[in-house]
């Protein structure tokens, strides 16, 4: 029998200070005297410090078996966080912003061992409270409160269109170009499923489809798992997605991406009109036709832009020997140019279905100075990093190393001994000065299987609070 403790390691304020101290006191330069020089020491760090202060909130003990994602939503001068406890069952907590006292509610439902069965929060414009989670091919749940952000008067509903919501995963709340109160979900299993959004009426409190028909369409034979959509500095909704033939995940395949305008109308890359639903046979979607077995994997696509506002794609695929590369994709001159920008010497073969611990995992593309990119990644053999590609050529200019690969491989090489930290964003609206992420530590996955003889103490559940300017 294994018993295991948990703890929650925090970034070290001071330490991230005093390196960013290092080039605030070059800019003395003609000041003399030590007593000016200790007053502009003084000042730099009080001013660095109140930009980079963190304050903790702790919110109770979690859930610390499955790796499931939490959610954390902030509105006005209140905060909710809902959560799984540590006997598994789904709980919400509701504060006031400025005070660090919870109240709590449980809510009846209870998890399971499996990470897929995440929790989605949402504010409707009457402040009611919207809640949906903890299914995976499940009858829908869904909760919503009857009295404006008051998490006691949540009411079990477990039903929106009454159409297509007896095997419902990955539930997300968001909002419309118009500002509609809009879910989405994915109907169907791994290998056979389509993706539905419906609106809300706020002032009836009734949902119908937002589309009238499924969004994707896997036909029964397969079903799209999608990074997005999500609105561009272009202004475009964009939305990349690979398809899969089966519950296996080796049977990924076709990295595809589509925009809109509108959320309403949908169009290729070159602008093209394409009807709804989206499905695996519209070529002009493809951007890799990688093929099953080829590397590709679901959640291993990521979506960034350059300096241009230039949609660019960083995803993962075997190479010609069979090794896990990184590679980058960019629609130039009506076609897509597509580069491998690692040289990897490493094999991961995914294969099954359940949770998969990641070996190797794309992790963001974001904008970097001098036109470069800035390409994150985690890899078993070579540690976390990024990677800062030039944006035109995709060449490789640098690589860093923020954690080595024997920090990576203690999660793989005692994975019932060892914690691994999470970070749940907040999906609310925020407020103004500050900003809010979740943290709590959990055990890596297991395939959504009970780990037999292991024992784990709960997590504790954290809000992280960061003063911005």
């Amino acid at each position: 029998m294994i018993l295991l403790q948990t703890s929650l390691n925090l970034e070290d304020v001071i330490t991230a200070s005093g390196k960013s101290l290092e080039r605030h006191c070059l800019l003395k330069n003609n000041i003399k005297g030590i007593g000016f020089i200790l007053i502009i020491f003084l000042f730099s760090f009080s001013n660095l410090f109140a930009q980079n202060a963190k304050r903790e909130i702790v919110v109770a003990p979690a859930l610390s078996e499955v790796p499931v994602a939490f959610s954390l939503l902030t509105h006005g001068n209140k905060q909710f966080v809902a959560f799984y406890n540590p006997d598994h069952q789904m709980v919400v907590a509701s504060r006031n912003i400025d005070e660090d006292k919870w109240i709590f509610q449980t809510l009846p439902s209870k998890i399971g061992w499996d990470g897929h069965n995440s929790i989605a929060m949402k504010v409707d414009s009457d402040g009611q409270i919207h809640l949906s989670g903890n299914m995976h091919v499940d009858p829908l749940m869904y909760f919503r409160t009857t009295k404006p952000l008051d998490i006691t008067s949540f009411k079990a509903i477990n039903y929106m269109t009454g159409e297509n919501e007896k095997k419902v995963t990955y539930p997300s709340f968001m909002t419309g170009p118009n500002n509609e109160f809009i879910y989405h979900y994915r109907d169907g299993g791994s290998g056979n499923g389509n993706e539905i959004y419906n609106v809300y009426d706020v002032k009836k409190q009734t949902w119908s489809r937002f589309f009238d028909k499924p969004f994707m369409d896997g036909k029964g034979e397969r079903n799209a798992y999608m990074s997005g959509p999500s609105k561009g500095p272009d202004g475009y909704y964009h939305l990349v997605w690979v398809w899969r033939d089966s519950y296996l995940c080796e049977t990924n395949n076709h990295l595809s991406y589509a925009r809109s305008r509108n959320f309403k109308d949908w169009e290729s890359v070159d602008g093209k009109p394409v009807e709804l639903p989206l499905t695996i046979d519209k070529q002009e979607l493809w951007v890799d036709p990688v093929p099953v077995k080829a590397g590709l994997i679901n959640g291993g696509d990521r979506a960034g832009f350059d300096s241009k506002n230039r949609l660019v794609i960083a995803y993962q695929k075997f190479d010609e020997k069979g090794n896990n590369q990184l590679y980058m994709a960019k629609y130039v001159k009506r076609k897509w140019k597509i580069k491998q920008i690692t040289d990897w010497d490493y094999r991961w073969y995914f294969s099954g279905g359940g949770g998969v611990h990641w070996e190797i995992q794309t992790k963001g593309v974001q904008r970097y100075k001098k036109n470069l990119l800035k390409v994150s990644y985690s890899h078993i053999k070579y540690g976390e990093g990024y990677l800062l590609v030039d944006e035109n050529s995709f060449k490789v200019v640098d690589t860093v190393t923020v954690k080595s690969p024997e920090e990576m491989q203690r999660t793989f090489e005692k994975p019932e001994t060892t914690l691994v930290k999470k970070i749940g964003n907040d999906c609310g609206k925020g407020i103004k000065g500050k900003k809010f992420h979740l943290e709590w530590e959990t055990l890596p996955p297991n395939r959504d299987r009970v780990r037999k003889n292991v024992i784990v103490e709960p997590t504790i559940l954290k809000v992280i609070e960061e003063e911005v300017r």
